[in-house]
């Protein structure tokens, strides 16, 4: 089994099917791509417990709760491109949808080459809650970065991943 490193897992966001009404806006093209997002991070999936030392026992009893997604965080490197549908202007525009705006984010592995992909999971109406700004530092020549924070409500596998799997077994 290949092992995946890090660079091969990216994602993209696109605006839910079905939206109406005024719709926040779509991450531009790359060549006719998708924008994918250089870092994912987030997403993390936990469950809170409430343990109860019930008198006399020295084990707990442990009660259960619903389990939680975490925050997803994207981030990209920033282009001030100033175009109809560049880098800049999406961001710009992007300040006014922050907690009000639902995306679906899609991350996907890629081969070592990152010319084949796969999809690994779905987040669907991910509300948008946070834009982290690019950071600037005059001393420094690294590129500059933005980030997009997603609140998550459920997370899916994509119907391909799902087919592929249950062929499998």
């Amino acid at each position: 089994m290949a092992k995946v490193s890090q660079r091969q897992v990216l994602a993209y966001i696109s605006v839910p099917a079905g939206t109406t009404g005024t719709k926040p806006p779509e991450m531009p093209k790359v060549d006719n791509q998708d924008f994918y997002f250089a870092q994912v991070s987030g997403g993390e999936i936990t469950a809170s417990v409430e343990k109860i030392y019930e008198g006399g026992k020295s084990r707990p009893t442990v009660l259960c709760a619903p389990s939680e997604i975490g925050d997803i965080t994207l981030t990209a490197h920033y282009d001030d491109d100033e175009g109809a549908d560049k880098l800049a202007k999406v961001i710009r525009s992007l300040r006014q949808w922050v907690g009000t705006a639902f995306y679906d984010i899609t991350v996907q592995n890629f081969n070592c080459g990152l010319s084949s992909k796969k999809n690994d999971r779905v987040y669907k109406n991910a509300l948008l809650v946070g834009l982290t700004e690019p950071d600037g530092d005059s001393s420094s020549g690294a590129p500059s970065t933005f980030a997009l924070t997603f609140s998550i409500s459920d997370v899916s596998v994509p119907a391909e991943a799902s087919t592929a799997a249950a062929a499998t077994a």
